[in-house]
């Protein structure tokens, strides 16, 4: 097909796809509207290249609001027209987020009566979940459905149609896994599939047939336009090279030359009260009513605090949050043209994504501008970069920024965030605010589960840990190393929520460990002593230990062999997860707080590296504090807080270590950096299991993290030979622990946070940039070598044996080992930085892990 439309003035406009079209050899092939409805761009995505990129979804491009919400309406109308008055007016209408969740509202008032619901990818404490499901080719995968009315989502032969609603009917694959999973837990008879196009092939039309049999349902399709995408072979490898040329050169340039200095003010909206900000918990037809109503006053609100010349407006709505700025959109419309006349003011509506699509300044590219900006709604994957596209360079004399109160944070006000982003581009920025919505009263939490043992779950004894987890061990969960490292680093996905796949020693490795274990048994004897004496001298008589999953579940239990064995004491023992970027588990503290006194907690964990988790910990029970304790529910952790100090419902953040070479802690057996031998392996080591999962599609408000059991590894367990190497040092250790732990408790043990500053300055002298792919000591080498893309190893010269596992698995992978001097560590490794697909070693070899 062309790459020009042609327009009634006779004049060749370049189409908004040319540039990729061009370069990829990829085509839109469909009706004559389709390149009006559709541009491409570019994305760093592991599983596709190509973006679709809609003009009048009110996304990724501004448009008028009254064409955004119009052309969603009509769909709306379509479907009322296909089933009847009397069904639309019983229908319920599912929206998708992030990208349709606007749309989806706006067929549902084109039905009219019809009752609106849309996914979400925002945890909400006290909700109950209905459902979940997963968007693979998306950028963020998971979604919830969180309805205030659990029976909004209820079938039976009865059941009204569920109307689904999403952007783009490209495969398939989202919209038939979501109708698969209700139809089992609510069958219906009927659903309706809405998109503005639909880009399926003719083999995915045939499936979405079999599929309506299978069911025993009747699945209608109303799109606007229809066609189907060429792509040539080749085309995803392509592609991100293309991104990764683009923004190699588009780094070498200058930043931007304006700073912020437009004026921002905060509009009161006077919002009604009972009208929920969206789509998340459930829209229904008489909020749709009150909005309405309360809609003019608002816009004229919002005119009213616009400078009088403002003449070119955009209202800029918050990644899920469409519907509200778009109607606030029509509304403002509707009142700058009653004051100035028809076409005395243009206001357009697009809103904020998590989305990272490459922006390319050429007419025939639908994203020509980016702005990059940190996340302010504390969202459920974690802090990370967020976009507004085609905003700067757009000549709007104000930008009017609608958010709802989670996200009304300092962060949106910093100055790199949002506001200050648009300041540089526009002559005014407005910030309103929607109140955000939670359902009241809140759902009563569910019963706290109670902790899995052994030997159900893992191969330790089952009073030498209780496991604070759910069993995920039946869930697809492993994906390669390659794939999950540029998935981490391009911000696609979280590394909590998959797992590498379980890496398999070779005999000579499995020597190795052996012999390292032989070797170092009497050194671990020593510091396992030395940190339980101190934390019995200081946190006694009979403390908690909770224990970091999953490398410091062996250093828990071999404290607790150390205190039933030299003290006849019988410590419980936890695990519990704790993921960097998102906290630990509030459930898992709850449950804690429940049946243990809090302040005889101690939290426990294998070593330190840099200190990233003690931060993470500190911050995680700073959170956990100010969302209520034991009666709450907190989310995702902030910014780190001060170590060591106590919240009020007990809990001590501070942890105790086996080895903290670091200098992160005050709690320790020993700041030596060593070859502890349960860093060597995985779970073969830690009772056989996994490390720990957060996903929203499987870890509920009141659920434990997740973790896998990897039975089918009962042979190469070593869990049990680690524990009784150790155990029988004990009495020929005791002496000096005695001497090193009173020696201790009589120092200056205050963290020196040494390993932060060496992490910090290796980062700048290595060009990472990036102190999370900065992983020092043995045991976060070891990491490294097994699960993720290393790119090369410091050792320290002279390091001697304690590196031999390391130069093994250096050498399988191809990996350089650099000798380096004035090193605190041991050895420190670099994950390779700025990741493609192919790229590890210096021999150019794939690289396997775990």
């Amino acid at each position: 097909m062309s790459g020009r439309v042609r327009r009634e003035e006779a004049v060749d406009v370049v189409w908004s796809g040319d540039w990729v079209a061009e370069r990829l050899g990829v085509a839109l092939e469909g009706d004559g509207e389709l390149q009006e409805l559709l541009g491409l761009a570019l994305r760093r995505n592991p599983k596709r290249a190509h973006l679709l990129v809609s003009n009048v979804l009110g996304k990724h491009v501004p448009q008028r609001p009254s064409v955004v919400y119009g052309a969603g309406y009509g769909l709306g109308e379509r479907v009322r027209a296909l089933l009847g008055a009397d069904d639309a007016r019983r229908a319920v209408v599912l929206g998708y987020a992030e990208t349709a969740t606007g749309l989806g509202h706006a067929v549902a008032d084109g039905l009219r009566d019809a009752p609106y619901l849309h996914s979400t990818r925002r945890p909400v404490a006290g909700v109950a979940q209905a459902g979940g499901f997963e968007e693979a080719h998306s950028h963020a995968t998971s979604h919830l459905l969180l309805p205030e009315d659990p029976e909004l989502l209820a079938g039976g032969a009865e059941a009204a149609t569920l109307v689904l609603v999403d952007d783009e009917f490209s495969t398939g694959n989202t919209v038939l896994n979501t109708i698969r999973a209700l139809h089992a837990s609510h069958p219906r008879e009927r659903y309706v599939i809405v998109a503005l196009v639909d880009m399926r092939s003719a083999g995915d039309r045939d499936r979405l047939t079999a599929f309506a049999a299978e069911i025993g349902a009747r699945v209608d399709l109303v799109t606007r336009s229809s066609g189907t995408v060429t792509l040539p072979e080749g085309v995803l490898e392509r592609g991100q090279a293309l991104v990764a040329a683009q923004e190699a050169e588009q780094a070498g340039r200058a930043g931007e030359a304006v700073e912020g200095v437009a004026p921002v003010t905060r509009v009161a909206l006077d919002w009604p009260a009972e009208v929920p900000d969206g789509g998340r918990h459930g829209f229904t037809p008489a909020h749709r009513a009150t909005l309405e109503a309360a809609l003019p006053g608002m816009a004229e609100r919002i005119a009213g605090a616009l400078d009088s010349d403002v003449r070119r407006v955009l209202v800029l709505g918050f990644e899920e949050l469409m519907y509200a700025p778009l109607r606030l959109g029509t509304a403002l419309e509707a009142a700058l043209e009653a004051v100035l006349g028809e076409g005395g003011a243009e206001v357009r509506y697009s809103t904020t994504t998590r989305s990272p699509v490459l922006a390319v300044d050429d007419p025939g590219y639908a994203i020509r501008t980016r702005l990059v900006f940190p996340a302010h709604d504390d969202p459920a994957d974690g802090p990370g970069d967020r976009y507004a596209y085609n905003v700067a360079g757009a000549a709007f004399d104000a930008v009017v920024a609608v958010v709802d109160s989670t996200a009304d944070t300092p962060e949106l006000r910093a100055p790199d965030g949002l506001l200050a982003r648009l300041a540089a581009h526009t002559g005014q920025v407005l910030l309103a605010v929607v109140p955000s919505y939670t359902p009241t009263p809140l759902q009563e939490p569910a019963v706290l589960p109670e902790p899995l043992r052994g030997p159900d779950f893992s191969s330790y004894a089952p009073e030498d840990v209780g496991w604070l987890l759910q069993d995920l061990s039946h869930t697809e969960l492993e994906a390669p190393t390659e794939e999950r490292e540029e998935a981490i680093q391009s911000g696609g996905a979280h590394y909590a929520e998959s797992l590498p796949v379980e890496y398999q020693p070779s005999a000579e490795y499995q020597a190795l460990f052996t012999a390292a274990l032989d070797a170092s048994a009497a050194r671990i004897a020593r510091a396992v002593g030395t940190v339980t004496e101190t934390v019995l001298a200081e946190r006694g008589p009979r403390p908690v230990l909770v224990s970091l999953a999953r490398a410091g579940t062996p250093v828990g239990v071999l404290m607790r062999h150390w205190a039933r064995h030299r003290h006849g004491l019988d410590l419980p023992h936890y695990a519990i997860s704790i993921v960097r970027g998102r906290g630990i588990d509030a459930t898992a503290l709850r449950w804690l707080a429940a049946h243990h006194d809090p302040a005889d907690v101690v939290f426990v964990d294998g070593w330190t590296g840099k200190g990233a988790i003690t931060r993470e910990l500190a911050s995680a029970i700073e959170e956990f504090e100010a969302s209520g304790g034991p009666g709450g529910s907190a989310g995702p952790a902030g910014s780190a807080g001060p170590a060591g100090s106590a919240s009020p419902v007990g809990f001590n953040p501070e942890i105790a270590v086996l080895a903290d070479p670091g200098g992160c802690v005050r709690t320790y057996g020993t700041r030596e950096d060593f070859l502890i031998p349960s860093a060597c392996l995985n779970s073969t080591v830690s009772g056989l299991i996994s490390r720990t999962v957060l996903r929203a599609d499987l870890v509920g408000p009141d659920d434990f993290h997740g973790a896998k059991f990897y039975r089918e590894l009962a042979g190469s367990d070593v869990s049990g030979d680690f524990l009784a190497a150790v155990t029988a040092r004990f009495d020929e250790v005791a002496e000096q622990v005695e001497a090193e732990t009173k020696e201790l408790l009589a120092a200056d043990r205050a963290p020196t946070w040494e390993g932060w500053a060496a992490v910090e300055r290796i980062s700048e002298e290595y060009g990472i940039h990036d102190v999370n792919l900065v992983k020092p000591g043995v045991g976060e080498t070891t990491r490294v070598l097994l699960r993720r893309v290393p790119w090369k190893i410091l050792a320290k010269r002279g390091a001697g044996p304690d590196l031999t596992h390391i130069r093994l698995l250096a050498e399988q992978r191809g990996v350089p080992v650099e000798e380096v001097d004035d090193l605190p560590y041991s050895c420190v490794g670099l994950i390779h930085p700025r990741f493609t697909r192919g790229a590890t070693g210096a021999d150019g070899k794939a690289v396997q892990g775990a």
